[in-house]
């Protein structure tokens, strides 16, 4: 037991659980909805701006987080993001106004920003260049597992037990989460790290590079996704079921790619397959102006996705890769 407790298999595990666990809350609101909007009298723009809330958290905390877990450790700000994420989910199911759902989203976000940042960093204190890369993709690989199950789920607690009974199962999940946390022994030579100013890690050409790479392929999902889905109702008349089938299906590609993508980083260098994949990616977006069918939608919708994967989680890699080069262990500055 005492094996399974410091063992790296455990801590990826945990990991993969911590993230998909996120994810999920993430996604879990989206069958909720139409009754969130009924029931608060809230307006679309409204019900956007509270979604959109979750975004500012993570894009405003993770580099803090990052930079307190290099100072203090992995094990408390894992153990207290996840505690955080299940109380701001009891709150979001209880909530009557829209202050509160506000505030409990905002802490969701902020949670999302610890369990990504400093889970990505303790695999990167864990795992040497040559594993990394494999890791990243079995844990993204989960985590492209909790968008395909997110609003299936959702919608299935939904009609069995009400509005409150998804955000109380996502909770669960991550107070089992924080226990598998406190539970993990990490190797004392990974629990210290030397506090290194955010400015030295982004002075690295490679770490900016990579941080580029990250901002362009997030941007590019953030624009593709909304786009597309209007695009197929609205041009090519395809009801939900069917759009629902386009995503569905290149979740799944998504999903098996990832481990692919993080092996070849592994074999090939993360750079070079980052590279490899921005290219792809590249030259596979304006493909997407040929479709004009469902299976034409499958089929390059999917081809783009594959092209993303490819980049996504190589670019961990090698920003951990990156980060190595300044001859420090701040790994969590560079995550977040």
């Amino acid at each position: 037991m005492s094996s399974l407790r410091s063992s790296r298999a455990a801590a990826v595990a945990l990991v993969t659980f911590a993230s998909f666990t996120d994810i999920v809350a993430y996604s879990i609101a989206v069958p909720v909805l139409p009754d969130l909007t009924r029931r608060l009298g809230a307006s679309p723009t409204m019900i956007g701006l509270l979604f959109a809330s979750f975004g500012v958290s993570v894009l405003a905390l993770s580099l803090p987080m990052g930079a307190l877990s290099d100072r203090m450790g992995r094990k408390t700000p894992l153990v207290l993001g996840l505690l955080a994420l299940a109380a701001s989910t009891v709150m979001f199911a209880f909530a009557e106004r829209l202050p509160s759902l506000f505030a409990a989203r905002l802490v969701q976000g902020a949670a999302d920003a610890v369990t990504w940042v400093v889970g990505f960093a303790l695999l990167a204190d864990l795992f040497g260049p040559a594993e990394r890369g494999r890791v990243m993709g079995f844990v993204m690989s989960g985590t492209t597992f909790g968008f395909m199950v997110g609003p299936t789920a959702g919608g299935w607690l939904y009609g069995a037990g009400g509005t409150e009974v998804p955000f109380l199962c996502v909770a669960a999940c991550a107070v089992l989460a924080a226990v598998g946390f406190m539970w993990l022994k990490i190797p004392s030579k990974h629990t210290d790290h030397t506090p290194v100013p955010v400015s030295a890690i982004l002075r690295v050409p490679a770490v900016a590079v990579c941080s580029a790479a990250v901002v362009v392929i997030g941007g590019t999902i953030a624009m593709v996704e909304p786009i597309l889905s209007l695009f197929l109702a609205e041009k090519i008349h395809l009801g939900p079921a069917r759009v629902g089938l386009v995503f569905g299906f290149a979740a799944i590609a998504s999903a098996a790619m990832h481990p692919l993508a993080g092996l070849l980083s592994d074999r090939w260098g993360a750079r070079r397959v980052t590279i490899f994949g921005l290219v792809a990616t590249g030259l596979a977006l304006p493909l997407l102006g040929f479709i004009n069918s469902f299976s034409t939608a499958v089929g390059l919708f999917l081809l783009n996705t594959l092209a993303v994967a490819v980049v996504i989680t190589p670019s961990l890699a090698f920003m951990a890769e990156a980060t190595s080069t300044t001859g420090v262990g701040s790994f969590g500055v560079a995550f977040g």
